[in-house]
């Protein structure tokens, strides 16, 4: 009986395990479209040295395939252009509690599919939300209206010193930069700033 197929999956599983921590440690969510196409083919790739095919050649194509795909990475990280021509950018979905239905047919997501996503994320209602995205990885980002969102420690902390102070009537206080966020960013299409080290 041929017992080459243990040392076989020993090195198989071994590689794969050195091969796919060198391509990165993202979850399967928030993969990109190069990384899910790379970790299909690897897999696929990856078992057939237990049949009759020769186990390093099919090393070295999955260590080049990893290659490939840093190289891919670091284009992305270099010029924006080419970030949005392969994985594409975030895409508004609603604003203002509104759907944004033009946006849903160009992603071919319906309202029911969508609902679905923002239930899981525990929205109620779109009137909730100020802004929602669909993210390049396939997540729903989203935002809730300012009277819609859980107090923050600094809410809490400026609640108690207005009450320590024994203010009758509190004046809203409103965060200067609340109109720049990461979802106007998507609405722009461009960055408030500029990220430094040509990290757009």
């Amino acid at each position: 009986m041929d017992l080459n197929f243990i040392w076989k999956a020993i090195v198989i599983v071994i590689g794969g395990v050195l091969i796919l921590r060198l391509a990165g440690r993202k979850s399967i969510s928030q993969l990109t479209v190069a990384q899910t196409v790379m970790m299909v083919a690897v897999g696929s790739l990856i078992i057939q040295p237990v049949g009759d095919r020769n186990i390093w050649i099919t090393m070295i194509i999955t260590f080049l395939m990893v290659i490939t795909l840093l190289f891919i990475e670091y284009i992305v990280m270099r010029w924006d252009s080419l970030e949005t021509l392969i994985y594409g950018k975030s895409v508004i979905i609603v604003e203002d509690g509104k759907l944004k239905e033009d946006n849903l047919k160009k992603l071919r997501l319906t309202v029911d599919m969508l609902e679905v996503r923002l239930r899981q994320q525990n929205i109620q209602n779109f009137a909730d939300l100020k802004w929602a995205t669909l993210e390049a990885n396939g997540q729903i980002g989203y935002m809730l209206k300012s009277d819609k969102q859980y107090a923050t420690k600094e809410d809490i902390a400026m609640l108690k010193s207005l009450i320590e102070s024994n203010q009758s009537s509190p004046n809203k206080i409103t965060n200067p930069n609340a109109s720049d966020n990461l979802f106007t960013e998507v609405k722009d299409r461009k960055h408030n700033e500029k990220p430094k080290g040509n990290l757009d």
